[in-house]
């Protein structure tokens, strides 16, 4: 159902992490700067990032890739940015109401048996509405592995599910291979 096609694969670094984080990580960092999927990252225009991203996160064939989506997503987005940063944060919780008032989940009885159909008076707001709800599954099931990045220069998230909880990195192929060679040539460097 997306208005415009995808144009290219999802290129971002980080991607495959739950809707609300993976809605995150539209923004990251590339070569000490800020890049946007959603302001032209990879030559794209914001519209053809939508499009990319609601085919990566498995959205396109549910939601168009259009204008007011788009901006009914940014919204969404820095509500979740500024929950996640603060979860105390009384108005970044406003917020995130506010778009969840946009949807909501009729139960259904199907012939598998009990169901759930989400419905949305404006279609446009459905991938904020899910990357909200996203969350607030997030927050039901594992609240403490939701987390940054460790690295001071990544703004990237990711839900932590490794077995033991310890997760630091977004990635240990970038942002811990990184840490590691930085600390190596810090001890070396002491010798």
């Amino acid at each position: 159902m997306t208005e415009h096609t995808a144009p290219t694969t999802d290129r971002r670094p980080l991607t495959g992490e739950p809707v609300a984080l993976d809605l995150l990580n539209t923004r990251w960092v590339q070569d000490g700067a800020p890049a946007d999927l959603f302001a032209g990252a990879f030559g794209l225009t914001r519209v053809e990032g939508l499009a990319v991203w609601l085919e990566s996160v498995g959205l396109a064939d549910r939601f168009r890739a259009d204008a007011a989506t788009l901006v009914h997503l940014m919204t969404a987005r820095e509500a979740l940015a500024r929950a996640v940063a603060d979860p105390t944060d009384d108005s970044a919780r406003a917020l995130i109401d506010a778009v969840l008032e946009h949807g909501r989940i009729r139960a259904t009885l199907t012939a598998e048996g009990p169901g759930e159909r989400t419905e949305f008076a404006d279609p446009s707001w459905g991938p904020a509405w899910t990357a909200a709800r996203d969350y607030l599954d997030l927050l039901r099931a594992d609240p403490d592995r939701i987390r940054k990045c460790a690295s001071e220069t990544c703004v990237l998230h990711f839900h932590d599910i490794s077995r033991n909880g310890t997760r630091r990195w977004c990635s240990m192929a970038a942002c811990g291979n990184r840490a590691k060679a930085s600390r190596h040539y810090a001890r070396t460097r002491e010798r």
